[in-house]
């Protein structure tokens, strides 16, 4: 993890760092916004910015949209301030933190970021350790490996264990999500670009190739690249050299790709929708995750792995799961696999009194009525399934976690442990079929 410190901070600008450094953080410290932004287009491999709130932070996060950087912003003054608080967070700061640091809040804080790699992964179940296995055989390699997977399997935490237990290791990794970037602006964002290139461009700005280079890219959601991106993408990989959008000579780089996929992507081939040469280019290796339900015994140990990481970051005590608990996470179907039982333990640490019930984790309306309820006996009761086909629940799922959301797709997408481009496409298929 990178961390920038931004102001004087009264002196205990140095003691954050240290804090941050104890962790395995790499830190560097700018006077002023100006020389962080610059330092930012320079070189955007940047996860968090801990900002003195003496300085504009609202005019700083407005730069950081506009120049499009996405990192997490917090504030820091010195004691206590609620009004300064208050103003950092509703500027779009992620928290604020008073000065002198405290050590647990700043390694909280430093976990909720960025939590370590190799501590993230648990394999209990053969399914996964097979998995790990080969990782482990082929992450010292140079060779491009593709990960696959349902969404919410964990493929970018596998991808940052494998840069981890690499040669690369001391070196960047570089994540970008092919499928959250508008396609006029993904180019700019992978291979730079020169001041002036387009309406906007106000400045030079590397991209994420120069940014990664001598470690790990990870080409998040690759399917979703448009093709003529594909072909940018098919030369970089094969020639080792990438041209910024403007830009008048070609700029070397030394990287190793990783690439994930929730889809098929032999049929995307087949399909036309992906190049066939790109695929064999990044499909080396292939990691396939197993679904949640496929790891059985993984659901507990991870469930209480997520509760101790989130009772730790909201300084809370870490609770116990019911037996009632652990049998109906058990029976789950867990369409959303590991990012659904990760957003699950968090509102169970939340809301629960004492030990972790199953209304905690999946609310009462949820448990008693259109889904399933314990009853005195630990069993789980169908009420209203019956009859109906998976695609059918899954569509009823949707629809009424959208309307509870009151059409906000990001907040449902969240809920159903699921990527907003996977929700879109589940509506336009339920919207295409209403039409036929």
């Amino acid at each position: 993890m990178r961390i920038q410190i931004i102001g004087p901070l009264e002196g205990y600008g140095t003691e954050a760092a240290k804090m941050a450094m104890d962790k395995g953080a790499q830190v560097f410290s700018c006077i002023s916004i100006e020389e962080s932004l610059s330092n930012l287009r320079q070189n955007s491999n940047c996860d968090l910015v801990l900002v003195d709130v003496s300085l504009d932070i609202k005019s700083f996060i407005k730069s950081l949209k506009e120049e499009r950087f996405y990192l997490d912003v917090v504030g820091c003054g010195v004691k206590p301030d609620p009004k300064k608080a208050a103003a950092a967070i509703r500027a779009g700061a992620k928290e604020y933190i008073p000065l002198p640091p405290d050590p647990q809040m700043i390694a909280a804080l430093l976990q909720s970021i960025s939590p370590p790699p190799e501590q993230s992964i648990i394999a209990n179940d053969p399914t996964i350790k097979r998995v790990l296995h080969l990782a482990d055989r082929v992450a010292p390699s140079e060779a491009n490996i593709l990960l696959t997977g349902k969404s919410g399997t964990g493929k970018e935490v596998l991808a940052n264990y494998i840069h981890q237990k690499s040669k690369r290791h001391k070196n960047p990794f570089i994540a970008i999500n092919c499928a959250a970037i508008p396609d006029n602006l993904l180019e700019s964002e992978l291979f730079g670009h020169e001041k002036g290139a387009f309406t906007g461009a106000l400045t030079q700005r590397i991209g994420k190739f120069e940014s990664a280079n001598g470690g790990t890219l990870l080409l998040d959601e690759i399917t979703e690249m448009p093709l003529q991106m594909q072909a940018k993408l098919l030369r970089a990989i094969q020639e080792k050299i990438i041209d910024r959008v403007g830009g008048t000579k070609p700029v070397s780089v030394n990287i190793r790709i990783l690439a994930t996929s929730n889809r098929d992507m032999l049929a995307a081939v087949k399909g036309g929708n992906f190049r066939e040469d790109l695929y064999y280019r990044l499909n080396v290796v292939n990691l396939a995750l197993p679904t949640l339900k496929e790891r059985p015994a993984d659901i507990i140990p991870l469930a209480k792995y997520f509760i101790q990481k989130y009772a730790k970051i909201n300084q809370l005590y870490v609770k116990e799961l019911s037996i009632t608990a652990e049998q109906a996470l058990l029976k789950w179907p867990w369409n959303g696999n590991v990012r659904e039982l990760e957003n699950l333990m968090h509102r169970s640490v939340l809301l629960a009194d004492d030990k972790i019930q199953p209304t905690d984790i999946f609310g009462y309306e949820y448990c008693q009525t259109t889904h399933s309820t314990i009853n005195d006996n630990s069993q789980i009761e169908t009420n209203g399934l019956i009859g109906k086909s998976i695609q059918d629940v899954e569509k009823e799922l949707i629809l009424q976690t959208l309307d509870h959301c009151t059409g906000r797709k990001n907040n449902a997408a969240e809920i159903l442990g699921i990527s907003i481009r996977t929700l879109q496409n589940k509506l336009k298929e339920y919207e295409q079929n209403t039409s036929l």
